[in-house]
């Protein structure tokens, strides 16, 4: 955590000095008053200035690797946290050996990672973001999959007139099917069971 020492005549122009020197604005900071200044005899004889602490505040992402960086050691899984932090949400990448592990089937793992992280980190009273966690891509892969599975079987379906019904999928695999059809000229889409068997059906309009 970067932080500096800095001092002025006043706590206003110590604080200003430790912004000058950590290159960030006021509102990122956190101020740790270390001393008062003293005006001293005379205005000067014994005067002291005001000394404070700036310490640079955590961001979601910054609390979202930390978080991370401990859950995979304790784990035993070595890896790389690449955090790209946005205005609303904060995208992982995790990197490294042993990623089937942490993706496990079908993304389950992945998933319970990811919910655990939204959890811990946005409970510690900063601005809420979503945080989206991906593990060698396992993502992006599985939506175009998903999108090429979906396309498929609704050809299919236009053209057998009999509707299909999906194996189970989590919120993020449904939302994909449901999207890539969701123009479809023939067939449409919906959800039926209860999680976590919650399946799309794929059926004519």
């Amino acid at each position: 955590m970067k932080k500096v020492e800095s001092s002025g005549k006043t706590i206003d122009e110590a604080i200003l000095m430790a912004v000058a020197q950590l290159g960030v604005q006021r509102d990122k900071l956190e101020i740790e008053i270390l001393e008062e200044p003293v005006k001293g005899f005379f205005g000067f004889i014994g005067a002291k200035d005001a000394k404070v602490r700036a310490t640079i505040k955590k961001t979601i992402g910054d609390r979202t690797k930390e978080f991370l960086m401990e859950l995979l050691t304790y784990m035993d899984v070595e890896a790389i946290v690449d955090v790209t932090e946005k205005e609303e949400k904060v995208d992982v990448e995790l990197r490294g050996r042993g990623m089937g592990l942490l993706i496990g089937h079908r993304g389950e793992t992945l998933d319970a990672l990811q919910y655990l992280t939204n959890l811990v980190v946005n409970k510690q009273g900063l601005k809420y973001k979503r945080i989206n966690l991906d593990a060698e891509n396992y993502r992006r892969k599985r939506e175009e999959t998903l999108r090429r599975l979906a396309k498929r079987l609704g050809y299919k379906v236009s053209k057998t007139r009999k509707r299909i019904t999906l194996e189970p999928m989590n919120p993020f695999e449904r939302r994909i099917i449901h999207a890539a059809l969701q123009n479809d000229e023939y067939v449409r889409t919906y959800s039926e069971g209860e999680e976590p068997y919650r399946r799309v059906v794929i059926t004519t309009k």
